[in-house]
């Protein structure tokens, strides 16, 4: 019996240190997970994302919220977005179409297929790889003319088509410009309604902060309450930007639309690109779209 009881705890204390050794084992493991977990720290984060370039940078924060950053939008093949301004059957140059030739190069549009699209709806498709329609086609216009409220908006519902209008503030009630009366009449027949800035200056000549607020902030703010709606969308006037106006525009605008310029690579949905439409025919309309989108 002694000899049984000697072999005992001879057992029992072999398996103690065992178990001694796994505490310390890990204990250890504790330590050097704690330290491992220690130098991630929000400070270390910061400092790493500091180094990065600007691409880098714009990539990761969007890749963090889900959405595409600009190598992927830029990626993504373009809508087709058309600009009117003048509707006259008087006025000529670049920036002006008959009535009858607004009338048949719509009807033309409807007949090839088109489904206009809203901003809201090239956003999700940029941004979140939401589907367009076939065909799209976003139709806008700049400048306020009455004739856009006149002429413009019932052909356009004529065909189940709804434009963006993109309104300079100044011209309120103007001759020949829209009150703000029939402003918000487009926004209640579910078109979409953009700023043009106050009085149309080109925003590459904002000096300070002034002139963003006379010119950005406060006409988008009265432009809210007469539609009763967000205004998420802007056009540039004469469609001239630079890098520093676009960063800025981001802050109050999901999309803004420029004129035939090339998108800024880091900044593709404040630069999103239109083509102007000039008096011509139909036919000629559809194929500047197909060779300024490289549509099929």
């Amino acid at each position: 019996m002694k000899k049984q009881s000697n072999r005992f705890n001879r057992g029992f204390n072999m398996a103690s240190n065992s178990v001694r050794c796994l505490v310390c084992i890990a204990f250890l493991s504790m330590l050097v997970t704690g330290c491992r977990q220690t130098d991630k720290n929000p400070s270390r984060s910061t400092e790493q994302s500091d180094t990065s370039n600007g691409v880098q940078a714009v990539t990761a924060a969007t890749a963090e919220a889900g959405k595409n950053g600009p190598s992927k939008i830029l990626s993504k093949p373009e809508v087709p977005i058309l600009c009117y301004h003048h509707i006259s059957p008087t006025e000529k140059g670049d920036y002006s179409v008959t009535p009858a030739t607004f009338a048949a190069q719509i009807k033309a549009l409807s007949d090839s297929g088109y489904h206009s699209i809203t901003p809201n709806q090239l956003y999700e498709y940029l941004v979140y790889n939401k589907a367009l329609p076939e065909k799209p086609v976003m139709i806008t216009f700049d400048d306020s003319r009455i004739e856009h409220a006149k002429i413009a908006a019932p052909l356009l519902e004529k065909y189940g088509f709804r434009g963006v209008f993109f309104i300079m503030t100044i011209t309120y009630g103007k001759k020949n410009y829209m009150t703000t009366d029939e402003i918000a009449g487009l926004a209640k027949a579910g078109h979409v309604v953009g700023l043009h800035t106050w009085d149309h200056t080109m925003v590459i000549r904002f000096k300070d902060s002034t002139d963003w607020r006379k010119e950005i902030a406060d006409p988008k703010q009265r432009l809210t309450s007469i539609i009763g709606q967000s205004v998420d969308y802007f056009a540039y006037p004469n469609g001239v930007y630079n890098h520093e106006a676009a960063k800025q525009l981001s802050k109050y605008f999901k999309l803004s639309f420029t004129l035939f310029s090339k998108r800024d690579t880091l900044l593709p949905l404040q630069t999103v690109r239109r083509i102007i439409v000039p008096e011509s025919s139909p036919q000629r309309l559809l194929s500047s779209m197909r060779k300024a989108f490289k549509l099929n």
